[in-house]
């Protein structure tokens, strides 16, 4: 063959891949959600996932506190990356030495407060806690914007009215993403989206509010006179700017084996809600995405400011520092897994072994030989407390009254329309609103059973939904576009990106809302929110 003449196209369909990860030319996505930590490895072409691996963990409840040791963060993203790094060894024949990327997402909100030595002073405190409601009502009431339970701003000023000695020593605050960048990277700096669950964000400027931090040194200027906020919180970066290079430090820390070089350049760290927009092209005006997995929540881009305050309603950001109304829900599918657990013990225990996603999809199928309102059957998912239904403490319950069809069909319809239920009660404030969405793209493991969720999802908002292929896999696939967004983010806008470059062939199958449907789901949601008052004693006296 001449120097000239054109390659002969290849009979081996990952050759593409292989070189890319021979040549260092892929992105590595890590995000650590509230029951798995993932990693996920893209290449030249974002939209292709060349491998994936996984770490399950759990949240602990320590002094009445949901909290992840630190050790455990460690453990679960080496796992992962050696999962990772096993798949791409055993697929590909390769060893993972360089990365063109790399970008690190989680759990949005949370507290973690370091002092000067870099040591952390209190277990990381999670997004799932409520303890913080006298310090979000009154920075609500203080900034003229809702601050939810779980912001990183209101477990600061928590801990300063309960007088926590701590606050003394505090000298850096940041989320849990932050934290694992700035360890891999020694950057102390956070992506605008994630940023936006710490503390108010300007969408002009791109960065804290000025007259919100101006308010907030002088709110604490007597009790936490040393503390000035903006000293406390990392460096706002919006999509696509240089958030550092892995050092060898980071390199060890992810890859203990030594394989993994140093010198990847990182994006900025990003909270699962923004990765899960850019899984899900969602990042436009009148676009809108859910993701449901431990907590289930809904990103609405905005096209205008909403006019009043609303506690079911966050105002955060995209990665690119657009905002967005967020109805974030503590609640997901945690629940409906631990019924499909025991449904799959009954399985075994009758001598029929059954995997996980068998069990998960036959209760779905059963779902729809439900009834459209599920027979007269409630199910709250309350492992933990609801702020939008101002429930203060996890109770999960499944209610019926004599005259309700206790079926399987209705049972698991009933459970998944619970997973939905504070999810649809805040989205109604968006259309209160007059805030329009021509439709919402899903994500997250729930939506790995194609069609089921999908469409009843449809039915409880009354809005289309789309699902992708890569639904399943993700914030990790969306931090690890993000990262890969680095290249071409001086001559191209993120939405831009997305569309152009990642979308642009990507299937998607949408399902839209039965009208019969929708309106049993009003029924449903009505017996739904007669209900909470059951709710709220039961964590009164249970």
């Amino acid at each position: 063959m001449s120097p000239t003449a054109p390659a002969a196209p290849s009979a081996d369909p990952d050759s593409a891949a292989r070189q890319s990860i021979r040549d260092g030319r892929t992105s590595l996505g890590i995000e650590l959600g509230s029951t798995r930590i993932k990693a996920c490895l893209i290449g030249p072409d974002p939209a292709a996932v060349l491998a994936v691996g996984a770490h399950e963990w759990e949240n602990d409840f320590v002094d009445r506190l949901w909290t992840y040791p630190l050790e455990k963060v460690w453990i679960g993203i080496q796992d992962a990356y050696a999962k990772l790094a096993a798949s791409v060894q055993e697929r590909y024949g390769l060893e993972i030495t360089a990365l063109g990327a790399l970008g690190v997402s989680g759990m949005m909100h949370g507290y973690l407060p370091f002092d000067e030595a870099d040591q952390l002073l209190v277990p990381f405190r999670t997004w799932r806690n409520t303890n913080t409601g006298p310090a979000a009502a009154e920075l609500s009431e203080l900034f003229g914007v809702n601050i939810p339970l779980r912001w990183s701003v209101a477990h600061l000023y928590q801990a300063i009215l309960d007088q926590e000695p701590h606050v003394e020593q505090t000298r850096f605050v940041t989320t849990l993403a932050g934290y694992v960048h700035w360890q891999l990277s020694d950057q102390r700096v956070l992506g605008v989206g994630d940023a936006s669950g710490m503390f108010p964000i300007d969408s002009t400027t791109v960065d804290y509010d000025a007259r919100m931090t101006e308010q907030f040194d002088d709110l604490v200027r007597d009790s936490a006179a040393h503390l000035r906020i903006r000293n406390l919180l990392p460096q706002v970066l919006g999509a696509g700017t240089p958030a550092g290079t892995l050092t060898a430090h980071g390199a060890a820390l992810l890859d203990p084996s030594g394989s993994l070089e140093s010198g990847a350049p990182l994006c900025p760290p990003e909270g699962d809600a923004g990765t899960g927009m850019v899984a899900t092209g969602s990042v436009a005006p009148r676009t809108g995405n859910v993701s449901a997995g431990t907590s289930i929540f809904a990103m609405v881009v905005l096209q205008q400011p909403l006019v009043g305050v609303h506690p079911e309603l966050d105002l955060v950001t995209t990665p690119a520092g657009d905002p967005v109304a967020m109805v974030h829900c503590n609640n997901g599918a945690s629940e409906f897994g631990a019924w499909a657990g025991m449904f799959a013990r009954f399985a075994e225990a009758a001598g029929t072994p059954m995997s996980s996603d068998k069990v998960f999809g036959t209760l779905l199928q059963e779902a729809l030989n439900g009834e459209a309102d599920a027979g007269g059957l409630v199910a709250y998912n309350y492992l933990a407390g609801e702020p939008i239904t101002g429930i203060p403490q996890g109770r999960p319950m499944f209610l019926r009254t004599p005259e309700s069809r206790l079926t399987l069909g209705n049972f698991v319809r009933s459970q998944l329309y619970g997973i939905f239920g504070t999810l649809s009660l805040g989205m109604r404030v968006l259309e209160k609103e007059g805030v329009a969405i021509d439709h919402m793209l899903a994500h997250g493991g729930l939506f790995r059973t194609a069609g089921i969720p999908q469409r009843m999802l449809a039915d409880s908002l009354g809005t289309p939904v789309a699902v992708g292929e890569t639904a399943a896999e993700g914030g990790a696939w969306g931090i690890a576009v993000l990262a890969s967004y680095l290249e071409v983010a001086p001559n191209m806008d993120l939405a831009s990106f997305l569309d152009q470059k990642v979308f642009a062939k990507a299937p998607f199958t949408i399902i839209g809302p039965e009208p019969t449907d929708v309106a049993a789901y009003q029924v449903f949601l009505e017996r739904y929110r007669d209900g909470l008052a059951v709710m709220a004693t039961a964590a009164e006296v249970l």
